[in-house]
């Protein structure tokens, strides 16, 4: 979906960082995996600051995203809210994720870890955790387990393609996973981390040769994509960032930590930080901002429905 860096559209608009507080529970491990590894209907574009969008595609990909300038940069942290989908079709995607650019030549290399609902590549209008790497910019890529890249560990508490429930419920209950995607500064592999049980989870790694070079973006990421002969699905919870948000009503990035070449974190520094929204009239992201307990935090998201 989503690749070098030549400049940043950035589009203005009023957006609100939400203020509230509540008891968050963590989604459980369990959960089956269910994928049809030969049939991914869609192919995902690259976001525009890698580069111009394909206007011969007949995919529409847009973003509500936080983002670094290309530099060097080790990884991230953050808790990511789970939202379903039950109304999604089969040429509709959407999801949240943590997401690597490396630049290697001209072109960028790309790796992510997060959560979509994606029922062309897996039948089901369920949630799922999934992986995706593509080589260079102008590759299809691949997701999960479909081809070499991604490595899981044995007996891992996520697995690419598992069924991740239940998710978030409108104004009832928000459920998050607190994942991280940072290279390991002994085999120089991008490892991922579950963080939010009762100790931190070995899940897997991308092998060094598909992020193996300095500069890098790092982004945190909302997500669609859909045919063009659709409309397109919600984002997130559907709704728009609000400052009324009681915390259980729209999707986040919270506890957002960033990793230095040591493999410890720290905090954002938020002047390396920029937003970028592909379509403010139908998605929108929030400042990002520090919470009083929620860490560096943004809100994203939009109802279904944009065209074009």
């Amino acid at each position: 979906m989503v690749r070098g860096y030549v400049g940043i559209s950035i589009f203005v608009w009023f957006s609100f960082a939400s203020c509230y507080r509540s008891l968050v529970e963590s989604i459980d491990a369990g959960g089956n995996t269910q994928m049809d590894e030969k049939n991914t209907t869609l192919v995902r574009p690259v976001p525009w600051f890698v580069k111009t969008q394909d206007e011969g595609s007949n995919i529409i990909s847009h973003y509500a995203m936080w983002h670094t300038v290309p530099g060097k940069y080790f990884g991230l942290r953050a808790e990511i809210s789970i939202w379903g989908s039950p109304n999604q079709i089969d040429t509709q995607e959407s999801g949240a994720s943590l997401q690597i650019y490396c630049q290697d030549g001209g072109r960028y290399n790309m790796i992510e870890v997060g959560f979509h609902i994606s029922p062309s590549l897996y039948h089901n209008r369920d949630v799922h955790f999934f992986t995706y790497w593509t080589k260079d910019s102008r590759s299809a890529g691949c997701y999960n387990l479909q081809c070499p890249g991604y490595v899981p560990t044995t007996g891992a508490a996520l697995v690419p393609g598992q069924v991740v429930t239940p998710p978030s419920s409108y104004g009832v209950q928000d459920r998050y996973v607190r994942l991280s995607l940072n290279k390991d500064p002994n085999s120089g592999d991008w490892v991922v981390y579950r963080h939010d049980l009762e100790t931190p989870l070995f899940l897997g790694y991308f092998p060094i040769g598909l992020c193996p070079k300095m500069p890098v973006i790092e982004a945190l990421t909302g997500f669609v994509n859909y045919f063009k002969s659709t409309p397109g699905p919600p984002m997130g919870s559907g709704h728009f960032p609000n400052r009324e948000d009681s915390g259980k009503k729209i999707a986040y990035f919270k506890h957002i930590k960033k990793y230095n070449s040591g493999g410890h974190t720290y905090d954002l520094i938020l002047f390396e930080m920029k937003y970028l929204v592909g379509r403010p009239d139908c998605y929108k992201v929030s400042y990002l901002a520090p919470g009083l307990t929620r860490g560096f935090l943004f809100n994203y998201g939009g109802p279904s429905g944009c065209i074009g």
